[in-house]
């Protein structure tokens, strides 16, 4: 089932991005303030995040907001399964999800940043997969031999 995020998810949540051994500590550290200001103030400005639950248990979630000063452009800010959910479908649930809220919303285009590092590489394939085109790359930019790369997705008219 996929639910909104609630304040009680939060531990849980961090602890799943953790343990997927793929986000830097510094990402991990970044993700537990961006869910503080999220139940703060971020959600009544219209930034989204729903966990997925099986069984009482949370597999992954997806964290994503309207661009400001776009036409209807969004931007997915994270999205994460848990390492034994990963290609079980879960990560397509959430994704699809948030399409369809997007959709909704009148939104027309999702843009989703990622790393090039080779550890990366499944995440790359899995949104090639689900469409998404890879708009840009921008070499050097978290590091020196780690690229920016930008996928995006028409997902309304």
């Amino acid at each position: 089932m996929i639910r909104p995020t609630i304040p009680a998810d939060q531990t849980a949540l961090v602890a799943l991005a953790e343990g997927t051994g793929v986000f830097k500590p510094m990402e991990i550290e970044a993700l537990s303030g961006v869910f503080d200001e999220y139940f703060e103030t971020y959600h009544a400005h219209g930034h989204r995040s729903v966990t997925f639950e099986k069984d009482g248990q949370i597999l992954g979630f997806a964290y994503y907001a309207a661009t400001s000063m776009t036409d209807r452009t969004w931007y997915l800010w994270w999205i994460a399964v848990t390492r034994q959910s990963q290609a079980g479908g879960v990560g397509s649930q959430l994704l699809r999800h948030l399409e369809d809220d997007i959709r909704s919303q009148n939104g027309r285009l999702l843009v989703i940043e990622t790393s090039g590092l080779p550890s990366y590489e499944p995440t790359r394939r899995f949104y090639l997969k689900h469409k998404y085109d890879q708009a840009a790359v921008i070499r050097d930019y978290y590091a020196d031999g780690d690229d920016l790369v930008v996928f995006s997705k028409r997902v309304g008219s």
